[in-house]
């Protein structure tokens, strides 16, 4: 779902007494409604959520384990995710019909996602089958919305996420030639890279001009990556690389998937979010890190460490600006809305499309 209807559908905007309420009040309105409703409430946040809103969290982790604890969690009538838009769909397929699920803030939405859209897809997919046949499997990285997951699936494909994407990609291969990956071409080219996959025999799709990027024979092609990226990631450079390099030797670089080709090549070590948490979880005291992911993570798991020496690879990075939309003012007004009885900001995943989506996940956690 695009930003522009995202915000569309905040046209209520938050209430002024909440925008004017004292953080004290704040936090203990949250505390009453958690106290209240008990197990019947389960408030999920992703790793990149303010520490003003994980503080409340029941749980903390990526978006696939967030919606699993949210389908296991059968007590829970109301769940309340502290992340973005399709982090919240995805929780609504896994979840039973008996469950809600709500966002605090409809405009948390990821560029990410938006940047593959159902119509592009289908688009895309006509002129992939008319050069390559029936040769091509559609994945999709779990960062994407519910529409995308639901082609893939239909299609035969599956999801994937940054901690399984190898193991993903090369089940992909055993049904079909070639590939086709969604919505984010580096974590795509990164991960057919380290199976072997030589840079040549990848091509991009360009949604926008609707045609395919690569100058080599199209029988060449293997991989087809979607021109997409994450806005936080993709700000890591070459140049941040050196920096740390020269300023602080022996510091490790430690970077996510969803950075540029390059970057990874130049880092010492990538992979997902729990693996640069467990990576300097289990590291000795002492030691020295650059991480190169999202801001608000980093700076928890500065805090969590102050035993080690641990910067932001590019000390200008920002926080995910669509993920801080979730704040403690827009989590306060979600959870008084549902006290009171209203559906405020339910995220429905038509059926269908649910179904579907559910093949594509189900697929992926088979291969588990």
């Amino acid at each position: 779902m695009g930003m522009d209807l995202l915000q569309m559908l905040d046209t209520k905007g938050l209430p002024e007494k909440y925008r004017s309420m004292p953080t004290e009040e704040l936090e203990e309105r949250v505390r009453s409604i958690k106290n209240k409703l008990g197990r019947k409430l389960f408030i999920p946040g992703h790793h990149y959520q303010k520490d003003e809103v994980i503080q409340f969290a029941d749980a903390t982790g990526d978006s696939l384990k967030l919606a699993q604890l949210s389908a296991e969690n059968r007590e829970a009538e109301h769940i309340v995710f502290c992340g973005v838009h399709f982090m919240a769909e995805t929780a609504d397929i896994l979840t039973m019909k008996n469950q809600k699920v709500y966002l605090p803030d409809m405009r948390a939405g990821c560029s990410m996602a938006d940047m593959a859209d159902i119509y592009q897809t289908e688009r895309a997919w006509a002129k992939l089958t008319e050069l390559f046949g029936e040769s091509i499997l559609p994945l999709t990285y779990v960062n994407s919305t519910a529409a995308i997951k639901s082609f893939v699936g239909e299609h035969g494909g599956a999801t994937v996420t940054s901690s399984n994407a190898e193991k993903m990609v090369q089940w992909a291969f055993e049904q079909k030639e070639r590939l086709l990956f969604l919505p984010d071409q580096h974590l795509g080219r990164n991960t057919a890279y380290n199976i072997g996959i030589p840079l040549e025999d990848m091509a991009v799709w360009n949604p926008l001009a609707n045609e395919l990027e690569y100058s080599g024979p199209l029988e060449k092609v293997k991989v087809i990556l979607w021109k997409g990226h994450c806005s936080v990631h993709e700000n890591f450079t070459v140049e941040n690389i050196a920096h740390v390099r020269e300023a602080y030797p022996g510091m490790k670089i430690i970077v996510h998937p969803e950075c540029r080709r390059e970057v990874v090549a130049l880092s010492d070590m990538a992979g997902s979010t729990n693996y640069i948490i467990d990576a300097i979880s289990v590291s000795p005291p002492g030691s020295s890190w650059a991480i190169g992911t999202e801001m608000n993570l980093v700076k928890r798991i500065i805090q969590q460490h102050p035993d080690k020496q641990i910067i932001s690879l590019n000390p200008h990075m920002c926080p995910c600006l669509t993920m801080n939309r979730i704040d403690l003012h827009h989590l306060v007004w979600c959870l008084e809305e549902l006290e009171q009885g209203k559906e405020h900001n339910l995220i429905e995943v038509d059926s269908v499309i649910a179904e579907n989506a559910r093949k594509a996940l189900n697929r992926m956690l088979e291969q588990s």
